[in-house]
């Protein structure tokens, strides 16, 4: 398996709660509400699985070598451009979370807000993904040998061992500290 397998496989899955969020986004807009159960999980999904562990193996390690290598001038925008999305995402889904925590306490105008999120999120990361699957991988494996390719999946497979123990290190924490 190439490293970019596994960043694919991932987007399968992103693919796959983004397509819920754009099924939940129609009834939200011709229902007038919304479960904000299913906000919040599609929030942790975002922030744990989307960001935290896949954007992280992207930013974290391909992109890092990546920086390490001379890329050709589209290449190197492409980069930089994927990471302001991921930027983005992220905005964006605090954004949505904060709205969802609005939502909760009875603010009205939230709903707007949770509806301008996952419409800019369902909007955003089905061509994000598009560039990445069909674009910039592929280009991106060319700056990398077949050994070197091997180690960067084996980077990506530590690299989610490591996400799994620090987040729920975290969670220990917090209780220990009384949060």
């Amino acid at each position: 398996m190439q490293a970019r397998s596994l960043l694919m496989i991932e987007h399968r899955l992103i693919e796959r709660m983004i397509a819920q969020m754009g099924e939940r986004l129609s009834r939200i807009e011709s229902e007038g509400a919304v479960d904000p159960d299913f906000v919040d999980d599609a929030v942790d999904f975002l922030r744990t699985y989307a960001d935290r562990t896949h954007h992280g193996k992207e930013e974290d390690i391909l992109f890092a070598e990546l920086g390490e290598r001379s890329l050709s001038d589209e290449d190197h925008r492409l980069m930089r451009e994927l990471s302001e999305e991921h930027v983005r995402g992220r905005k964006t889904t605090a954004t949505l979370a904060d709205a969802s925590a609005r939502y909760r306490r009875g603010e009205e105008s939230a709903l707007d807000d949770i509806v301008e999120c996952m419409r800019e999120l369902v909007g955003m990361y089905p061509e994000h993904i598009r560039k990445e699957d069909e674009d910039f991988f592929p280009a991106a494996r060319r700056y990398f040998t077949d050994e070197e390719d091997v180690s960067m999946l084996e980077g990506f497979r530590e690299f989610d061992r490591q996400v799994v123990h620090g987040i729920y290190r975290s969670v220990v924490e917090e209780m220990e500290t009384g949060g």
